[in-house]
């Protein structure tokens, strides 16, 4: 866990430990090129967060270009174009 995550659940009114790391992980980043990680995983986190949709520009970790990158929850269908990995 980051330095930054661990200052956000010991300041927040998270009531269960877990919860943040859970809905961390259901929050994706996915590439154009179809390459997706978890926010968790990228040492992000987003609790309570509602907006999907937004893009971030950012370096991928699987085709290694600047793009901008989709974020949604996976209860949601990803974009049809790309491959996940």
């Amino acid at each position: 866990m980051s330095i930054w995550t661990r200052l956000f659940a010991s300041r927040s009114t998270i009531q269960e430990p877990g919860s943040l790391e859970a809905e961390s992980r259901a929050w994706m980043v996915q590439c154009p090129c179809g390459y997706e990680k978890s926010v968790w995983e990228l040492g992000g986190h987003r609790y309570g967060a509602k907006s999907a949709g937004k893009r971030y520009l950012r370096k991928c970790h699987g085709c290694g270009r600047l793009k901008w990158h989709r974020v949604y929850k996976k209860s949601e269908s990803p974009p049809v174009s790309g491959v996940a990995e």
